[in-house]
């Protein structure tokens, strides 16, 4: 079936662009996406349809520099809805259906990992934590990030190298050593 002669499609520049965000940002946007669900695959889904309403929105987008934001609203706004959606069913069986094989980590536990490393982070001087956070949560090389700060990569070397010492002594992530 012929497309209607009204209906609008971004044009191939537009098309490369797009291609070149996500290759680049996909990685990044990916973790955030997990970091919404527990099932991987079900984080995949998810950047999928939040990558698809960006390129729906692609032309619309003004600003290009806050994509990774617009990006993550959608991630956020489509888990919102889906998990507004979810329908649960429940069926008796005589096996359990969950896989064999090897045991997951505790969700808790991972989460208090989190907790107590941000709080780490969060006691460090605000130019050292803006530097890991760039870094590490971000996933900016150490010259992205002496861009964005306006500083050389040597001051970023230094100051994240004297972070993660201050992260090493820290008290509260000592058990996970």
């Amino acid at each position: 079936m012929p497309y209607p002669a009204h209906a609008s499609y971004p044009a191939h520049a537009s098309y490369s662009s797009f291609s070149s965000y996500v290759r680049a940002r996909g990685p990044v946007l990916l973790r955030t996406a997990r970091s919404l669900t527990a099932n991987p695959c079900d984080a995949e889904d998810l950047l999928q349809t939040a990558l698809t309403k960006t390129y729906v929105a692609w032309e619309r987008i003004e600003d290009h520099r806050a994509l990774d934001g617009y990006v993550r609203r959608a991630l956020v706004n489509t888990r919102t809805s889906q998990w507004r959606k979810r329908k649960v069913d429940e069926f008796a069986c005589d096996e359990l259906p969950e896989p064999s094989g090897l045991p997951q980590p505790d969700p808790a536990e991972q989460q208090v990992l989190h907790d107590a490393m941000w709080r780490a982070v969060m006691k460090l001087p605000d130019r050292q934590r803006a530097m890991v956070v760039l870094r590490y949560y971000e996933d900016l090389s150490e010259a992205q990030t002496a861009e964005v700060l306006g500083v050389s990569v040597g001051t970023v070397k230094s100051a994240v190298s004297r972070a993660l010492g201050k992260l090493r002594e820290d008290p509260e992530l000592s058990p996970v050593r």
